[in-house]
């Protein structure tokens, strides 16, 4: 019997999704599979990828652009909360997933069917994102994984896809997995599953080597807006290119490269290598921002809560009433997050020099040391000694 009569995919193109078309229909009985392929900016041919969709058995294939909603509503969503996996990884995969899963739940009503499909395997988070997501958006649609389990290995699952027409498009020159879109790149499989191995130059395609970058520093301003990028050099542009922009500038310096080993969702320690040029840029700026700008406590908590932020984002829980209710307090210490950061690109380094902001906390005459000196020097001994008195009653009680 068949668990579903119409089933739209989340299709890439690469081996596992195309797979899925003739599995599904072959093995599952599935009558009509709507392919769906999401612009996110990977610089794919994607009219390229439809016609492979078709070919490899899809009775429609859709390719929908989401580029400016991708960075706009979800990676700037993210970056106002310096969400940063294990302290290191701007999550530009997981934070795609929600929005290509709230996707295939809209064109699964769209085009009438009665379950949606990826073909994420058991072994990694991106299934976990999106079985969570589509049950968070329509806990009534049918979620099929066939590459979780079909028991293929690779090379029997390349093997299917050619004996259903479908070409193979990893040799062994490059045995590499790669996702891709505006905000990075996430490179896994092949000698990088060696943790002790350094990563081949050839797996980079958004960064330069150091020995490949200018001597010479590119200084760069990035202009904010209650906490999202607006502009750079004082030139106003919508989301998509100023984080393009933004990814050629780091790039261009080699900044932006992360190899981490990172605690995958289902439990298993993972090599990862990323590419985030304009991620790394723009949280690095947005914090300094911040530090100008937000109250010291209010700049505390909000540093102990980015790490929740991100591991929900990274844990697929992106539509969960918590991130909701987070998005509520992140919204209100942006209000005075606006202001100008000023960034020296070198040598694959990143730094802060420079930041102003009409809503500064920063006062000259209380800082500085010189003659302007507003500070009463003569309040501090008494609040040094307030301070210290828990400090003062305990080393006398653990004296007597």
């Amino acid at each position: 019997m068949a668990r579903a009569k119409k089933v739209v995919l989340a299709y890439s193109g690469g081996v596992d999704t195309s797979v899925c078309i003739p599995y599904l229909m072959n093995e599952w009985g599935v009558e009509q599979v709507v392919a769906l392929a999401v612009d996110l900016g990977q610089g794919e041919d994607l009219e390229a990828v439809r016609q492979k969709g078709l070919r490899s058995g899809a009775v429609q294939a859709i390719v929908q652009d989401a580029r400016e909603e991708f960075v706009a509503d979800y990676a700037f969503t993210a970056l106002r909360a310096n969400a940063l996996y294990e302290g290191r990884y701007p999550l530009a995969t997981a934070l795609a997933r929600p929005l290509i899963a709230r996707l295939l739940v809209q064109c699964a009503k769209a085009v009438g069917a009665d379950a949606v499909a990826h073909g994420c395997t058991g072994k990694g988070n991106d299934q976990v994102r999106f079985d969570v997501s589509i049950a968070a958006l329509n806990p009534r649609l049918k979620v099929l994984a066939p590459a979780r389990e079909w028991g293929m290995s690779r090379e029997e699952t390349i093997a299917y896809g050619e004996r259903h027409g479908i070409p193979a498009p990893v040799t062994k020159k490059s045995p590499y997995s790669f996702d891709f879109n505006l905000l990075g790149r996430s490179i896994e499989c092949g000698s990088l599953e060696d943790p002790w191995l350094e990563p081949p130059e050839e797996i980079y395609a958004m960064t330069r080597a150091i020995h490949d970058t200018p001597a010479e520093p590119t200084y760069v301003e990035i202009e904010f807006d209650r906490g999202v990028p607006v502009a750079i050099d004082g030139k106003g542009m919508d989301a998509v290119r100023l984080v393009t922009e933004l990814n050629r500038l780091a790039g261009d310096h080699g900044v932006g490269r992360i190899d981490m080993v990172e605690n995958r969702l289902v439990g298993i320690k993972s090599r990862e290598i990323y590419e985030c040029p304009a991620g790394v840029l723009l949280i690095l700026a947005h914090q300094a921002l911040e530090a100008l700008t937000l109250p010291r406590e209010v700049s505390s908590y909000k540093r102990g809560m980015e790490d929740t932020y991100a591991q929900m984002v990274y844990n697929g829980l992106w539509y969960s009433p918590l991130r909701g209710a987070l998005d509520s307090f992140i919204d209100f210490t942006q209000r005075t997050v606006t202001g100008t950061v000023r960034v020296r690109l070198q040598r694959g380094n990143a730094v802060v020099v420079g930041r102003k902001s009409p809503y500064s906390l920063y006062d000259a005459d209380l800082a500085t040391y010189s003659g302007g000196d507003a500070f009463d020097h003569r309040a501090a001994e008494g609040f040094i000694y307030v301070w210290g008195l828990p400090t003062r009653v305990w080393a006398q009680v653990k004296r007597s």
